[in-house]
């Protein structure tokens, strides 16, 4: 937590979606805000308890799709105002907040930036250590700037808003409120490298209006044309579930309980739920995975991006029972409420060790060179991004089908030959193989290590046309 005179500070990265909130307050006064929550708010609360301050406000620097916002549950907790841009379209009670809206929390002020682009009622908020301070604390850009990077302008599409219409919106956004912020002031995102919020995203998670105005390529001197150019290109494939989650993030829905336990399910119990179309979710290590689980079971592991991933491949829509390690049912139900994924209506009780031996699955994960062997007769199958595959090409005669779209295009596949499966490392491979497994395949392996330990095992890769800088012009017209 930072402290400068009454300026109380604190940035919470949440790694596993990539996504930075924050904590700002007046120790003079006790007031406080919270912007761009998690859903799961507990830690909010007892920060500011610790630290004498009371939430007050929910700002929101927009209506969040990669995740499911905590204002609802921050607001039942404290009693807080929910604040959006004055642009914004909801369904619950919110304060609508101007182009230049100030909230003075005491000697500590916060002024409201409209920055439309990446959606149309974005803002960004500014953080004065004193209210009229020549130069900011620093400004909270939400997904408008990133650090290396600013917010995809095309997740609302299928709203009807122009990706390139959005981009020209952002363009002025950028220069006309942002730039002109004295290079001193800091520069507080609310994604990381990960999201696919954006596509070139640094791993710091804070920098300054002079280090992105010298090193963000989407800031370097540019026409608005190159600009929508610039930022349009090259956007990977959006998770599925990021349209369920910007609606959700715009109604009135229940709230999570973070503490309440899952319910656990016999064995009899469990397969009574999967027969009415439950969803088996796996939480466990990929090998532990292989080694046996119970047959059609989609295998997410808990220690990596298991929202984000879960979302990319189950319905939100779908009830899901749980198999995991024991004690962490109730941390996969809460970050799979994260992303807005509630219908978790139970967990195996005592884990895979409940299933009957001969009713456990086992499932292949190859070496590179025995991958190698048996690409030749099957259906080989690089589920990384368009972004990951231009820059280290791929295994010969593959086919990309990005994660995300495995769902919509696993209908490509032929379900009667085998198929052969791999990312970068071998997490997103499992989940695939399992997920094509689940759909009726029946004969799906993956690749151990991935594409790295196939290029360390010194196997052939296939070279990639595309495979060059992001806008080379722009980057030599770059600032030095």
């Amino acid at each position: 937590m930072y402290h400068a005179e009454n300026l109380v500070f604190k940035q919470y990265f949440l790694a596993c979606l990539s996504h930075a909130s924050y904590l700002v307050g007046d120790r003079s006064s006790g007031r406080a805000v919270v912007v761009d929550p998690q859903r799961d708010v507990s830690t909010y609360v007892a920060d500011a308890e610790a630290a004498g301050l009371r939430i007050e406000w929910v700002l929101e620097t927009h209506v969040h799709a990669d995740f499911l916002s905590g204002h609802l549950e921050l607001a039942k907790a404290t009693g807080a105002r929910i604040g959006y841009g004055s642009a914004a379209d909801v369904d619950f009670d919110i304060e609508r907040l101007d182009d230049g809206s100030r909230i003075l929390l005491g000697e500590v002020e916060l002024e409201i930036l409209h920055t439309p682009g990446h959606t149309p009622e974005s803002v960004c908020v500014l953080v004065r250590t004193r209210a009229g301070d020549d130069v900011p604390f620093g400004v909270l850009t939400g997904d408008t700037l990133f650090i290396g990077d600013v917010g995809r302008p095309d997740l609302l599409t299928s709203k009807g808003w122009s990706a390139r219409d959005l981009a020209r919106a952002q363009y002025r956004s950028l220069r006309d409120k942002l730039l002109t912020l004295p290079d001193e002031t800091r520069v507080f995102p609310a994604h990381g490298a990960g999201s696919a919020c954006g596509k070139n995203l640094s791993t710091e998670t804070s920098s300054t209006i002079g280090e992105q105005r010298r090193g963000n390529y989407a800031l370097a001197p540019m026409t608005e044309d190159e600009f929508v150019e610039a930022v349009t290109a090259g956007q990977s494939a959006a998770p599925a579930y990021f349209a369920y989650a910007s609606i959700r993030n715009r109604q009135q829905r229940a709230t999570l309980d973070e503490q309440q336990p899952v319910p656990v399910l016999s064995f009899d119990s469990f397969r009574a739920t999967v027969a009415e179309g439950a969803v088996v979710l796996d939480t466990r290590d990929p090998d532990e995975f292989a080694a046996g689980h119970f047959p059609g079971a989609v295998n997410v592991g808990l220690a990596g991006r298991f929202a984000e991933m879960t979302g990319e491949v189950v319905n939100a829509a779908d009830p899901i029972v749980l198999v995991c390690a024991g004690g962490t049912a109730i941390e996969a139900r809460n970050r799979l409420a994260r992303i807005g994924f509630d219908r978790v209506v139970g967990c195996l009780d005592g884990g895979v060790a409940a299933v009957p031996r001969t009713k456990l699955a086992r499932t292949r994960r190859l070496g590179p060179r025995e991958f190698a062997v048996g690409a030749d007769q099957a259906q080989v199958v690089d589920v990384r991004g368009s972004l990951e595959i231009s820059a280290t090409g791929v295994i010969p005669g593959a086919i990309p089908i990005p994660l995300p779209e495995l769902i919509d295009r696993h209908g490509e596949l032929s379900p009667d030959r085998p198929v052969l499966v791999y990312c970068a490392g071998g997490y997103r491979s499992s989940i695939a193989a399992s997920t094509l497994r689940s759909k009726g395949f029946g004969d799906v392996a993956d690749l151990l290590g991935g594409f790295s330990a196939w290029e360390q095992a010194g196997l052939p890769g296939a070279a990639v046309d595309q495979r060059k800088p992001l806008r080379p012009d722009l980057q030599r017209r770059r600032s030095p």
